[in-house]
């Protein structure tokens, strides 16, 4: 299982000092990945623990990447919707392109009235959106001599590295159809073993059926605040039901916010492989 941490691009943590050190000490410590949110337009009475503010995360990846040598790279999620999909397939094709392949692509469908309305987007559009967008990206990366096409207009697709491992944000059912057809796993937000248990078996027969590989499994959550037994047994449960990353959250508005919540997560992650 690959251990992952979830940055904040959001409040007082969103600015170069302290992202720049957590991506460096996130890689320091050995961890495989970095995850960003997204948001693009906080209504003023939803701010609390932000303030309005939200860095891009496509931006904020590409400024990382520069930043970091081996660490991945995703986002937790990219709200699909909210972007026209061809400037948006060329910010990750470029990204990928200069991060050496280190990108990971979480999508999600999004969520937010406000900001389905900010952005000129009927929510009620956003699976189809989404869908549309990731048949889109898939074979742009997947086109022969990297010609595609866009609105009827053919061109060329490059540059067209190896495209991202696409992770499929949100809830079942929707999300697992979603991922069975146009990702390479499901990004829950949750590590509670019961619950993901068969939605977690419902996925692989999704891509068994779709004659696919075992899906990859990204759970959210927060070890560290537990006794060191109970958190090795989750995540145990975890790996038994075929969860193949671990992401690290935690509130945090300073370096030493961020710490408290790292400094754990690498103390059972070697206690779990030594186990």
């Amino acid at each position: 299982m690959r251990f992952g941490f979830a940055l904040r691009l959001m409040g007082k943590a969103a600015n170069a000092p302290i992202l720049r050190e957590s991506a460096a000490r996130a890689e320091s410590a050995g961890l495989d990945t970095i995850w960003v949110p997204d948001h693009i337009a906080i209504p003023p009475d939803q701010t609390e623990g932000s303030g309005g503010r939200y860095l891009d995360p496509l931006a904020s990846l590409a400024w990382l990447a520069a930043a970091t040598k081996t660490i991945h790279l995703g986002t937790a999620v990219l709200v699909v919707p909210y972007r026209p999909a061809l400037p948006t397939a060329k910010v990750i094709a470029t990204i990928q392109e200069l991060s050496a392949g280190r990108l990971e692509l979480g999508v999600g469908v999004g969520w937010m009235e406000a900001e389905f309305r900010a952005v000129g987007v009927d929510r009620h559009t956003r699976g189809r959106i989404t869908d549309e967008t990731l048949r889109f990206l898939r074979g742009a990366f997947a086109a022969v001599n990297d010609e595609t096409t866009s609105k009827g207009q053919p061109f060329v697709f490059r540059p067209n590295p190896p495209r991202p491992r696409i992770w499929i944000g949100g809830g079942a059912p929707h999300a697992l159809e979603r991922a069975a057809l146009w990702g390479d796993g499901w990004m829950p937000m949750t590590d509670d073993p019961k619950n993901l248990r068969s939605n977690a078996q419902e996925l692989r027969s999704r891509f068994a059926e779709a004659g696919r590989e075992l899906p990859e499994i990204a759970a959210f959550g927060a070890i560290g605040h537990e006794v060191l037994e109970a958190d090795l047994d989750r995540l145990a449960a975890l790996e038994e039901i075929g969860v193949t990353e671990y992401i690290q959250g935690a509130r945090y508005e300073d370096l030493d916010g961020f710490m408290r919540s790292l400094d754990p997560l690498t103390e059972r992650i070697e206690a779990y492989r030594a186990h």
